[in-house]
């Protein structure tokens, strides 16, 4: 029987907190700059221009084909050289976070790409002619006619996706950042509670996927209802 420690979690909360909030600050950031990035894929993926296009597939088959705790570790080999030398930091400056988001965004914005993609190509043709009809360029269709709508389209498979990534956030584990899973696991390993920390740390992964998965489903039944009515 695996036992928890309460009275050892209560006493080390400051310390989980701190690691929960650079958990979430890894996957707001990692989210935010994954969709720009990825908005910015899509756009080129639907482009006219033909290279542009094929670069665009290229970069979102290329990372949706390679696993991300291998994107991790060669982004926290080569980054933290590369930015050293840019920005003149001391070889002993840690810049592991930096390191740790930049590996996600450019990881996850290959996913969010094929979304925005799907999402644009959702959106009847019909729609973009008028625009352009009414006398916009292709950029105001765009931003004001196609995007606004496949945005609502999108909004559940978005809010899904931001979920994995908060799941997958636990992997800078291996990058030796103070996230919650590493705050939970080392204080199981120093009071000798490791069994009982990491169950109590999927535990609580497992309580705030859950109730994120729940607004999801919340918000899949509200676009199909808005449909239907339309």
């Amino acid at each position: 029987m695996i036992d928890i420690d309460w009275t050892l979690i209560r006493d080390t909360l400051p310390l989980l907190a701190r690691g929960g909030l650079l958990t979430l600050e890894i996957t707001a950031a990692a989210v935010a700059l994954g969709m720009l990035l990825g908005m910015a894929l899509a756009v080129a993926a639907i482009s006219p221009l033909l290279p542009l296009r094929w670069l665009a597939m290229l970069y979102v088959n290329v990372f949706r084909l390679i696993p991300l705790v291998m994107i991790l570790a060669w982004f926290y080999l080569v980054v933290p050289q590369v930015v050293s030398n840019l920005l003149g930091l001391k070889p002993d400056t840690d810049i592991r976070l930096i390191s740790a988001v930049t590996a996600f965004v450019i990881f996850e914005a290959a996913f969010y790409a094929e979304i925005f993609r799907a999402g644009l190509n959702s959106i009847p043709r019909t729609q973009g002619k008028a625009a352009l009809a009414l006398g916009m360029t292709r950029g105001q269709a765009l931003r004001l006619v196609l995007l606004p709508q496949a945005f609502r389209n999108m909004t559940p498979i978005l809010l899904t996706q931001s979920i994995i990534i908060f799941q997958d956030s636990s992997l800078v584990y291996l990058l030796g950042l103070g996230d919650f899973f590493r705050h939970a696991t080392n204080i199981g390993k120093t009071n000798g509670y490791y069994p009982g920390m990491v169950l109590f740390a999927g535990a609580v992964y497992f309580v705030v996927c859950f109730l994120a998965s729940q607004t999801v489903d919340w918000l899949k039944r509200r676009v199909t209802v808005r449909k239907a009515r339309a």
